[in-house]
């Protein structure tokens, strides 16, 4: 089972977003038949096989055995994740796209460049498993607390300027055999914060 798995299937996405899907999707991250399933959600039989069938179809779910039961054979599924991402892939045709108004201070903005990231980073990934390689990547999650408006707007130009200061430094145009990657750095209130951003509310 994968730790995180990107939907970019529009059908498929589809599918997982049914209420009743998306609970046997949380129920299939340990095995499970139909009849073990129907029991804890109070639903009919057929009706979680129907559901089954179509998260199945679909890459969500995966067969683990098979049990004979009297005349009939009960079938063991699991969830091919233990969580899903909807690529923006899903919806191609309105799916947002960062080249069309860049402003590093528009929140919108920010929306639209990690949608990017989410459709970009679930290629490679997908390109990386049938390469049977792993994927090269950094991730850097932190927390910091201004004191004021001035400090944070001090803190965006300080690493913006540290930021430019490494791209300078190891960007290499002309590198034979050079490979581009793309880097991303975003700045945004979390969402503890909520309550100083409202209206009426006194944002630091």
């Amino acid at each position: 089972m994968l730790e995180v798995a990107v939907i970019e299937d529009a059908a498929a996405a589809e599918a997982s977003l049914d209420p009743v899907r998306a609970r046997l999707l949380a129920e299939l991250s340990e095995p499970a038949s139909a009849t073990m399933l129907a029991a804890r959600l109070g639903l009919p039989r057929q009706k979680v096989n129907y559901h089954l069938r179509a998260l199945e179809r679909h890459g969500l779910i995966e067969l683990v055995e098979e049990r004979r039961k009297g005349n009939m054979t009960e079938r063991v599924m699991r969830a091919t994740a233990a969580s899903y991402v909807i690529s923006p892939l899903a919806l191609a045709a309105v799916q947002p796209d960062p080249d069309r108004s860049p402003d590093a201070l528009s929140a919108r903005w920010l929306l639209a460049v990690a949608a990017r990231l989410v459709r970009e980073v679930g290629e490679l990934i997908g390109g990386a498993a049938q390469a049977r390689r792993r994927l090269a990547t950094l991730t850097i999650d932190g927390h910091v607390r201004f004191a004021s408006a001035a400090q944070r707007a001090a803190f965006t130009e300080e690493l913006a300027a540290a930021v430019g200061a490494l791209v300078g430094k190891y960007h290499d145009e002309s590198a034979p055999g050079g490979r581009d990657h793309r880097l991303i750095v975003a700045v945004h209130p979390s969402l503890d914060s909520r309550a100083s951003a409202a209206p009426g509310g006194k944002e630091t």
